[in-house]
C-alpha cells in the first residue's frame, strides 16, 4: 500500500532541497517528535547512492537506521529511493507563490498501522518545513 503525505514549505526550492539533502540539516529536522533524533545522517546524492540516518530516542531505549538507495535524482524536482524492498518518491513542485509543496510517496510497512506510519511521516514533513521556514 503506498501513503502520502505532503506540506508546502514558504522558501525557495534552492532552499528546501538544500535542507533535504544536507546531513548536518537532516539532523535538526529529522524527528516526528522532540523525544527522538538523528544523530547521524550521510547522504551520497546520485543514482545508486546511498543514504542513511540514526534515528534514537533521547532516553537511549531505542533507535534503527533510516537508510537506502538513491534510484532517481533530479535536481530541485524529484528524489527517489529503493529503502529494502520498499520504495520512496519526493517531489518538490514550486508552488507560484514564493514556496514549495514537498510530498513524499512511499510504501507502507507492516510493523504499523498505516495511519501511525502517516503521522509520523508527516509530523516529520512538518517539522521539516519549520526547519527551512526558520532559516529563510
Amino acid at each position: 500500500m503506498k501513503v502520502t503525505v505532503e506540506a508546502t514549505v514558504a522558501a525557495p526550492v534552492e532552499a528546501v532541497w538544500r535542507a533535504w539533502t544536507t546531513p548536518d540539516d537532516i539532523k535538526q529536522w529529522n524527528a516526528a517528535s522532540d523525544d527522538w533524533h538523528t544523530t547521524a545522517a550521510s547522504v551520497d546524492l546520485r543514482v545508486g547512492g546511498r543514504f542513511s540516518s540514526r534515528m534514537e530516542a533521547r532516553d537511549g531505549s531505542a533507535g534503527f537506521d533510516f537508510a537506502g538507495t538513491y534510484t532517481t535524482v533530479i535536481p530541485l524536482e524529484l528524489i527517489e529511493c529503493a529503502i529494502g524492498e520498499r520504495t520512496l518518491r519526493v517531489e518538490f513542485h514550486p508552488n507560484g507563490a514564493g514556496g514549495v509543496i514537498v510530498r513524499e510517496t512511499f510504501d507502507a510497512e507492516e510493523t504499523h498501522t498505516v495511519e501511525q506510519q502517516r503521522a509520523g511521516w508527516q509530523a516529520i514533513l512538518d517539522r521539516f518545513a519549520r526547519h527551512v521556514e526558520g532559516r529563510s
